[in-house]
């Protein structure tokens, strides 16, 4: 089963301090993923933390899920954006031809490398065909925690190409750069936009 009680318990004890770090923050990968999704469009937000990108979704008129593991990233977004987000792990995807977009920004590192493959392929049974599907994981190799105690596997994009084509994706875009996140360290990133 892909959760770690440790890295939920760092989410549930500082679901206000994160709230503040992404709230705000322009984006650009999910302006370009809410552009291409049809009116009205069902989308998942999978791992949404306190869900700040699932209100600018809604906001933006589309049909939107939230799915997160930590009680208090749940009810920090119920109480910020009177979002309701369901409780669970990337383990509860089963839904088959549901979405027209799955957003999963930086949640998706938090899995064992060992449940990678498994959990796209259900993403890519979840959406509908030619369904969008954002990405957005640290780059480097290993797994290992942060000094906060969170759980990271760790990627290169030649890894990631093979994994998205083996579940049945289509890469359109990728981005890389790198950025201060809750722990204090600069760390490499890269986003990948895709399509089923």
């Amino acid at each position: 089963m892909s959760v770690d009680p440790e890295t939920i318990a760092v989410y549930n004890a500082k679901a206000a301090e994160y709230d503040a770090l992404v709230s705000g923050e322009e984006n650009q990968q999910l302006a370009a993923f809410m552009a291409i999704l049809p009116k009205g469009a069902q989308v998942l937000d999978l791992g949404c933390g306190t869900a700040s990108a699932a209100a600018t979704m809604r906001d933006f008129g589309l049909s939107v899920t939230a799915l997160d593991a930590s009680v208090e990233m749940a009810a920090l977004a119920k109480r910020r954006f009177n979002l309701d987000v369901t409780l669970g792990t990337f383990d509860d995807l089963r839904e088959q031809n549901t979405y027209d977009g799955i957003w999963a920004s930086f949640s998706l590192l938090h899995a064992p490398r060992a449940d990678m493959a498994r959990h796209l392929k259900a993403i890519y049974n979840a959406l509908k065909p030619g369904g969008a599907f954002s990405l957005g994981l640290k780059t480097g190799t290993g797994e290992m925690r942060d000094k906060l105690g969170r759980q990271y596997t760790y990627y290169e994009e030649t890894e990631l190409r093979d994994l998205l084509d083996n579940a049945g994706f289509t890469i359109t875009h990728v981005d890389t750069g790198a950025g201060v996140g809750l722990s204090g360290s600069v760390d490499a990133w890269i986003t990948l936009d895709c399509h089923a």
